[in-house]
């Protein structure tokens, strides 16, 4: 299908914007729920079968792959929305500009690490075939273009499908199955993690295909390329640490700690991020509603709709917060009862998840009003948990604490950072705007007392009920409150499936 026929974004307008944004949001919500289900058999097979020490040298590799891939994707996941709006030209050839330049950024990374893969193993490795994992990044950064590219045309669905059922459930079911084969058993968690990032790439391509077609008259423009390049920097920088400031205490703890530190922070980690994903539903279909009304200077609506998504985001992952958090023991002790000493980290990360909702939304508009000084903050809200979290492990090591003590540090510190970021970024935003921007409401608290009391009583049962009835208990209990106490109609409208009905309905 040529780009001529494809379905353009509705026209900007208040309600327009809010059903888009709700629509969005719900829809990846739900892929937020099967990313849960193909989360949990990944790490009973990644704990249960390869053990710590293995798992937690992937995780220092997974962590620099990550990072350079978000980098070579040059801030496309929000810069392309702002040029598929600002510019005249084809948009199936501004897409193809950012898909060529995230493959020769990528491939330059990738065979950096193939010849200096020290960085990437400060543990060493489980297996020759680690190396491998350089390969994931250009496809990685691929994968972050056409999902852009998707989100600009308001297909959420495509990027639930790619990040939330076919990558999670090929890397549990890929993992299973090198095991069991001698010849791939110690690079099993490695080639899983290829497998499914080329089978998230694919899931991208072909509704890509589909919608943009291919480029008609397209060129590699240097001067224009290196245009771009300048450009993206500060977006770049603000993806790139944005994401790095949930994979710095890894790394740093990969450096400062044993393989089984870094595997119980990883797994408390990959637990308490489930939120974090839960936040990035709305990302995707925020930039372009976003970029529009920047375009009309349309603030008041842009304050409008960081104040409601900010708090859909914290309100729903409140309360994932707290089904996850208050029975902490027993679901850490799923894993192993090796990694229930990881309960501290699990609670610091969770509360740290809540406290970041409000720079998140923040961040996705100052990235294009202020730049610069947003990449600034950014800056030196990862260097305040670089220092925070070293400081922490070092007290732990000099006091002669376990090791799940020093991931628990690593945790704290991140809570602090991000908490400390929410603060400033929501400051400056609301002065750019000229509006309030506060996510916060009252009803919050009234809502997590009666469900922290139900968890307390919860942990009382054995953990098995504990699992099975406290966790419905809590959600239902604050699910209960913050829908009677919290949800106005304007809120609501991210459950109502029919938003296109009248204000009444």
């Amino acid at each position: 299908m040529s780009d001529q026929n494809t379905t353009t974004p509705p026209a900007s307008g208040g309600d327009e914007d809010m059903q888009a944004l709700a629509k969005g949001g719900r829809t990846n919500t739900f892929g937020f729920v099967l990313r849960l289900a193909a989360r949990i058999p990944f790490l009973l097979i990644a704990t249960r079968l390869y053990g710590p020490e293995a798992l937690g040298r992937f995780a220092s590799a997974f962590v620099m792959i990550e990072i350079l891939a978000l980098i070579c994707s040059l801030g496309e996941k929000r810069g392309l929305a702002q040029r598929l709006t600002d510019s005249d030209s084809p948009k199936v050839n501004l897409v193809f500009d950012g898909l060529l330049l995230a493959f020769l950024f990528g491939s330059a990374a990738a065979l950096f690490l193939w010849a200096v893969p020290e960085p990437m193993f400060p543990n060493g490795m489980n297996s020759s075939l680690d190396v491998w994992l350089v390969i994931t990044i250009p496809a990685f950064a691929l994968t972050e273009v056409l999902l852009a590219a998707q989100a600009y045309r308001y297909d959420i669905a495509t990027t639930v499908r790619a990040r939330a059922v076919v990558e999670p459930w090929t890397i549990s079911i890929m993992a299973g199955v090198f095991f069991y084969i001698p010849a791939t058993r110690d690079a099993g968690l490695a080639l899983a993690y290829i497998a499914s990032i080329f089978a998230a790439l694919l899931t991208a391509a072909w509704p890509f295909l589909r919608t943009y077609g291919l480029p008609k008259g397209w060129r590699p423009r240097a001067v224009y390329l290196a245009r771009m390049v300048s450009r993206a920097f500060p977006l770049v920088g603000a993806d790139a640490i944005e994401r790095g400031t949930r994979l710095l205490d890894i790394f740093i703890l990969g450096f400062f700690a044993s393989p089984a530190a870094v595997a119980i922070y990883y797994v408390a980690q990959q637990i308490a991020t489930l939120p974090q994903k839960l936040k990035q539903s709305f990302e995707p279909i925020l930039s372009p509603v976003i970029t529009k009304n920047l375009k009309n200077k349309n603030y008041s609506a842009i304050a409008s709709q960081v104040r409601q998504v900010g708090f859909w985001i914290i309100a729903v992952q409140l309360g994932i917060a707290l089904i996850l958090g208050v029975p902490g023991e027993a679901v850490m002790g799923l894993w192993g009862p090796e990694y229930v000493g990881g309960t501290g980290a699990l609670a610091f990360l969770l509360a740290a998840e809540v406290a970041a909702a409000m720079a998140v939304v923040s961040e996705s508009v100052l990235v294009y009003i202020a730049r610069k000084r947003n990449l600034a903050i950014s800056v030196g809200i990862l260097a305040l948990q670089a220092a925070l979290t070293i400081a922490l492990i070092t007290l732990a090591s000099n006091m002669e604490l376990g090791e799940p003590f020093k991931a628990a540090g690593a945790a704290m510190a991140l809570l602090i950072a991000l908490g400390v970021s929410s603060i400033i970024k929501a400051l400056l935003l609301k002065k750019l705007l000229k509006a309030p921007v506060s996510n916060w409401r009252w009803a919050l608290v009234w809502a997590t007392g009666p469900a922290v009391l139900v968890g307390y009583l919860a942990t009382l049962l054995p953990e098995w009920a504990e699992l099975i009835f406290g966790i419905p208990a809590i959600l239902l209990t604050y699910g209960w409150v913050i829908w009677h106490r919290g949800f106005g109609p304007e809120d609501r409208v991210l459950f109502r499936k029919n938003i296109g009905g009248s204000k009444t309905e």
